[in-house]
């Protein structure tokens, strides 16, 4: 689902010579979650392991929690990119 949302994507419209944009590419929004739960992951694991004193079980709370917001995030970024006001 996520794979054919950036392969198949056509998100630009040319309008004579210049290429009108409405919306970032799926890649990009792949990419800015990736890049954010990485940032967001860590604060997971720094303050799990705070709290707990157990690096293995803050591992596995960071670790979940990546996975989980990240592909929320995704979707939260596609579903913004379809709301025109502000652009």
């Amino acid at each position: 689902m996520i794979l054919d949302q950036i392969i198949f994507s056509k998100k630009t419209q040319s309008r004579g010579f210049e290429e009108v944009k409405h919306s970032e590419k799926p890649l990009r929004s792949v990419l800015k979650a990736l890049s954010w739960r990485v940032v967001g992951t860590l604060d997971t694991l720094l303050v799990s392991y705070i709290f707990l004193g157990e690096i293995g079980l803050a591992t596995s709370i960071a670790s979940i929690d990546f996975i989980t917001k990240l592909v929320l995030y995704f979707f939260h970024e596609r579903i913004w990119n379809t709301i025109k006001w502000g652009k």
